[in-house]
């Protein structure tokens, strides 16, 4: 017998109310719902024991959105975080007198691109041009390879990050979690040092992060930009002498990155009760994903990832437009963080939602496609001949899918996990008055910033 659910729709409550009419007060009357919706909450429910358990919090919701204990989320941190975050006017170390000023962590990580790159490789310092959505970046030319800033990983999204509590493919940033016990790896005179400041992986990345892609600020910059205020009320704690800094702006920067939520998709609509909100294609391809294709046993909470890390032979960064050196220890991903052969060539579980706003996946960027990356997994042949078969992850295994299952495990990742207004979580302008995410001549022609 199908669970019966009451149905909101105002014409369901209008035949409702006619039939309750010609009823007796002891009849009850109900929409069953359909086959695919009721399998698909039996299914999420015993896996979770409650839809709940996938929803996202709203972003103001503060109470709900996880957060770092020492650096509690507040309406004043992430107003000056979202600005901070797009602010090209802390670009002051760049290689290049005519590139301060240029660039910010947006360059990297912005809306149009479900809050990561659109391209294979980041670039930050050394970049010009934007394109529609991050892809038309390129090199400037007065940049020689040893003076850009480019990420030698596929830059990894900052979108539903509270669900993270170590950052980056290799997890090297949180001084919690699974990374008690790697303090000799906090290595003096790098970013990995910044762990001992005892925050979780948001913090630890953000703070770290301005001073890794070449930004800076102190008070005097705060006064001429009416920056000054903002720290006050975001920080009335802190000391003068300690407010208006990196560490406090990383801080302000991780509170705003954590309210960064996919909370408008057609599958997390479904789950708050809207049973139209996915196609049947996409409820099929929710059941394959939550079932037979087991993708939830690496992709699972609200975010759809998780703290755990796999080897599964996918190449690193490579092609004609990738630029530095890719090395050893970027390549043995975990491993080349916590030094055990063990964790050779693992990387972090991913979050999935807004995967389709850029074409580069994996941490090398290998593959091009959503459903590429399925049929990957599904076949579970590697493509790096440096990972041997003794460092895969056991659970890349064949799956045994078929074409069609593929395309609608695709479709409810591709459909169901995209929130098509990332946008709300931009602001309009900065206190700087500069452009943004990057204000260079190229970029402020692509996106007509005067």
């Amino acid at each position: 017998m199908p669970t019966l659910f009451p149905v909101k729709k105002i014409g369901f409550l209008l035949a409702f109310s006619l039939l309750a009419s010609c009823a007796s007060e002891n009849d009850y009357t109900e929409i069953i719902i359909g086959t695919e919706d009721q399998e698909l909450k039996t299914t999420l429910v015993s896996l979770s024991g409650d839809l709940s358990y996938y929803i996202l919090p709203n972003s103001t919701d503060y109470a709900k959105i996880p957060a770092d204990p020492k650096n509690p989320i507040t309406e004043e941190k992430v107003l000056l975080g979202q600005l901070l975050f797009h602010e090209t006017g802390i670009g002051l170390e760049g290689n290049s007198e005519t590139n301060k000023e240029t660039y910010s962590c947006a360059s990297c990580h912005h809306s149009a691109a479900g809050f990561q790159s659109g391209l294979q490789q980041g670039i930050g310092d050394g970049g010009m041009g934007y394109g529609i959505a991050g892809e038309a970046r390129i090199i400037d030319p007065l940049y020689t390879e040893a003076m850009i800033d480019v990420q030698p990983i596929k830059s990894p999204t900052v979108l539903n990050s509270a669900y993270q509590k170590l950052m980056l493919w290799n997890g090297q940033f949180g001084a919690t979690s699974r990374n008690i016990g790697t303090e000799v790896n906090w290595t003096e005179g790098t970013p990995k040092a910044v762990n001992h400041l005892g925050f979780e992986g948001v913090e630890t990345q953000a703070i770290a992060g301005l001073s890794v892609h070449r930004m800076a600020l102190d008070k005097t910059f705060c006064d001429t930009n009416d920056y000054s205020n903002l720290f006050d009320q975001a920080f009335p704690n802190v000391a003068n002498t300690e407010r208006y800094s990196l560490i406090y702006a990383g801080l302000a920067i991780a509170a705003y990155e954590r309210t960064l939520l996919s909370t408008d998709t057609n599958f997390q609509n479904w789950l708050k009760g809207d049973f139209d909100a996915m196609t049947s294609d996409e409820k099929k391809g929710a059941l394959l994903f939550f079932g037979k294709a087991k993708c939830y046993q690496c992709h699972n909470g609200p975010a759809l990832n998780s703290e755990e890390f796999y080897a599964l032979g996918m190449n690193d960064l490579e092609g004609p437009n990738v630029h530095g050196i890719i090395d050893d220890v970027t390549k043995k991903g975990r491993g080349g963080f916590t030094n055990k052969p063990s964790d050779n060539y693992k990387f972090k579980v991913p979050q999935l939602y807004n995967l389709t706003d850029v074409q580069f996946y994996g941490h090398g960027g290998s593959f091009t496609s959503v459903k590429e990356i399925i049929a990957y997994k599904n076949i579970a042949t590697k493509e790096n001949n440096e990972v041997s078969s003794s460092d895969l992850s056991g659970k890349f295994a064949p799956l045994h899918l078929s074409d069609e299952e593929v395309d609608l495990i695709a479709t409810f990742i591709e459909t169901s996990l995209s929130d098509k207004n990332l946008n709300r979580y931009v602001p309009t302008s900065l206190p700087t008055g500069l452009c943004f995410p990057n204000a260079d001549p190229t970029s402020r022609e692509d996106m007509n910033c005067d």
